[in-house]
């Protein structure tokens, strides 16, 4: 039970398929929480929905059919969606949701349908630069659009588009690097190399850095690395690391991501908004590799919007080279100055009120304009101004 009084109102939360839609979904769900509103998840049946949901407290959850388009497999889709919508107007019937917010993703048009269909007020998060087919088709039926990038608007046609950012879980913010290598199992002192690609991993990431290796180990001896890798790679690219002698924690994923980033001097990474959203949230410098087809190139141009505003390197897959991975890696590290002027940089990015400011304004079109309820008191801590220690960079260049 919570401490507001007034209306207890039902939002469904359409986040599921990666951990890109449904991280800022749980983001919102706990600001709703804190302002006594009620969170239904609508997640997709993947493993990466399921084991988030675990780690999460008791939420009320629908899981849906659906999958994705892969491989022109067009039968298959449709089949998942309509599947997926008749799951959706099943459960809304039996209980209507007040409004359903979608964060993206094949969860979400069957979600917004049936809310739509049955009276819900709808809304819409786009957290990439340039934002989906099905989210442009959405945004049109929407009561409100929220955004991460304010050049993403342009694509809408909807007049109530509010760039919001992208929302992550509080407990991303910067911490002491040392007691987060510690509690992976790295070296304290020793700058750390993140290797991720999303929460499915991504094995053209995984073989530009395992073919860097070589070349790092001579010119960075101080280097010491966390490699999460997904879930078919981790034997073979553990195996890796130890024929090269190198100090490495490999996992095929991490469930307390906030430990990998605090951990974390510089990461190799895939463009997704949200992790994007978390190494701002975290100050963590990137060397960023677009998944070169991820829809509507939108990884490219998440990227380039970072790299543009000197936050992070870019790297084109195709003709990215070993060469060039160790220099930006040795330049940000090494070089002075670069590393903590990306740390500002990316910092800027961050927008640490996105999941009160969406969880508010739903809540204003639910009570047409009327006060919201104010928040109960969240996650403890104050953000440190500055918890990265400026002695890595030179401890990174040290020969032993």
């Amino acid at each position: 039970m919570t401490a507001h009084s007034g209306p207890k109102f039902l939002i469904a939360i359409a986040c599921g398929g990666t951990g890109g839609h449904l991280f800022p979904g749980l983001a919102v769900s706990d600001a709703l929480w804190r302002r006594g509103s009620e969170s239904r998840l609508i997640v997709s049946q993947k493993a990466v929905d399921t084991q988030a949901i675990m780690a999460s407290d008791a939420l009320d959850v629908i899981k849906l059919p659906a999958v994705a388009l892969q491989n022109r497999n067009w039968f298959g889709f449709l089949n998942g969606f309509v599947r997926s919508l008749r799951v959706c107007f099943r459960q809304f019937s039996k209980r209507r949701p007040d409004a359903v917010v979608a964060f993206g993703g094949f969860t979400a048009v069957p979600a917004i349908l049936a809310g739509k269909a049955l009276g819900a007020r709808t809304f819409l998060h786009e957290s990439n630069a340039v934002p989906g087919r099905a989210n442009r088709m959405l945004a049109t039926l929407v009561n409100e659009v929220f955004v991460g990038y304010d050049t993403s608007r342009q694509w809408f046609f909807n007049r109530a588009t509010v760039q919001t950012g992208t929302p992550v879980r509080p407990q991303f913010k910067p911490i002491e690097p040392s007691s987060c290598r510690i509690s992976i199992g790295l070296d304290a002192r020793r700058p750390v190399l993140l290797v991720m690609g999303g929460s499915q991993g991504a094995a053209a990431v995984n073989r530009l850095v395992l073919g860097s290796l070589p070349l790092l180990k001579v010119q960075s001896p101080n280097l010491q690395y966390l490699h999460l890798t997904g879930s078919a790679d981790r034997d073979s690219v553990a195996a890796v690391y130890r024929e090269h002698g190198l100090r490495a924690v490999v996992r095929p994923f991490l469930t307390e991501m906030e430990l990998a980033l605090g951990a974390a001097t510089v990461a190799v990474s895939r463009a997704g908004a949200s992790s994007l959203a978390e190494f701002a949230a975290m100050r963590l410098p990137s060397i960023l590799v677009p998944y070169p087809r991820a829809m509507d190139n939108h990884q490219y141009y998440n990227a380039r919007a970072l790299m543009r505003a000197g936050a992070a390197r870019q790297m084109d897959q195709e003709s990215a080279t070993h060469e060039t991975l160790v220099r930006n890696v040795r330049e940000i590290l090494e070089r002075d100055g670069v590393c903590e002027s990306m740390r500002r940089a990316v910092g800027q990015w961050h927008r640490p009120n996105a999941a009160d400011e969406i969880a508010e304004r739903m809540l204003r079109v639910l009570l047409k304009g009327g006060p919201v309820p104010p928040p109960l008191a969240g996650p403890e801590g104050d953000e440190p101004e500055d918890a990265f220690s400026g002695t890595e960079q030179s401890q990174l260049s040290s020969r032993s």
